[in-house]
């Protein structure tokens, strides 16, 4: 297994020595251990309201310096750190041809993100962490070209926090995209997950993917008992991922029944306010 290394700057990086977005590229290609990494992963990069495209630029321009990263995960920021939604992303569109070698690209994130026309022969695997999802990026994601895609992992979120699509939206991107050596999928964190537990069980990647990701969300009961209706059509499908979820003991007895491994894990439980349910998913802040 290659080596990793985290880059960040805390607050007296930033405050007392001025550190910022574009002097972090430098810091890195300084490091001595640097050229021995194989994954890189990006911290927190300034004050709140900065964003990375100096840092995506720079690996871009510096491209040949960064040919031995295949792992890049840009934003990996605890919540202490800075919010989700603050988290100030960039314009990815000059990153796959600079980068044709890598396999893994981990995004957190999704103010002002942009992949642009997305097409890399070698990506296996492609997540975005966020509290809300917009349909531009599904659309990009949608139009991808990703021959070799074997996880696509994504958090659709909420609309107070950029998710701007609805079912609908989630069913054109599992119909029009063309992944064929998807082997994971994961649909997650959304407070519509009933509704798109029925999108995912309906599109054609049931038939080939071996991993079932629909946790993070606000599957309930209705949506349990479509898993338990069309799970067992498809041996395929090893594993099922459901972790924080409102799915009542008596379904969650039921599911541990399918002949798959399930993680039922952080079950929770519905609140109700002025006589409505109320359910959350779990990345929304």
């Amino acid at each position: 297994m290659g080596k990793s290394k985290k880059y960040l700057y805390d607050w007296d990086d930033c405050n007392d020595d001025g550190k910022c977005p574009d002097t972090m590229i430098g810091e890195i290609l300084a490091d001595s251990e640097f050229p021995d990494l194989e994954e890189l992963i990006i911290g927190c990069w300034g004050y709140e309201g900065d964003d990375c495209q100096e840092i995506i630029d720079g690996i871009v321009e510096n491209a040949d310096k960064f040919s031995h990263i295949t792992k890049l995960f840009v934003g990996d920021m605890t919540y202490e750190e800075c919010e989700v939604s603050w988290i100030e992303q960039g314009n990815y569109s000059k990153l796959w041809a600079a980068m044709p070698q890598l396999t893994e690209l981990t995004i957190k994130g999704s103010t002002n993100l942009i992949l642009g026309d997305i097409q890399h022969e070698n990506l296996r695997s492609l997540t975005i962490i966020c509290g809300g999802l917009g349909k531009n990026v599904i659309e990009e994601i949608q139009k991808a070209k990703l021959p070799n895609l074997k996880k696509l992992l994504l958090y659709i979120g909420v609309e107070n926090y950029g998710f701007d699509g609805d079912a609908k939206t989630i069913k054109n991107l599992l119909k029009k995209s063309d992944f064929p050596n998807l082997s994971y999928l994961g649909i997650t964190d959304s407070e519509i997950q009933d509704e798109l537990t029925q999108v995912v069980l309906d599109s054609k990647y049931m038939s080939q993917i071996k991993t079932l990701d629909l946790s993070n969300g606000t599957l309930s009961d209705k949506g349990g008992t479509l898993l338990l209706e069309k799970i067992p059509q498809f041996p395929n499908i090893k594993k099922l991922d459901l972790h924080f979820h409102y799915l009542s003991s008596k379904m969650m007895k039921k599911l541990k029944e399918l002949p798959v491994v399930i993680d039922l894990s952080e079950q929770e439980v519905a609140e109700e306010w002025n006589g409505e349910i109320w359910m959350n998913a779990m990345l929304t802040e």
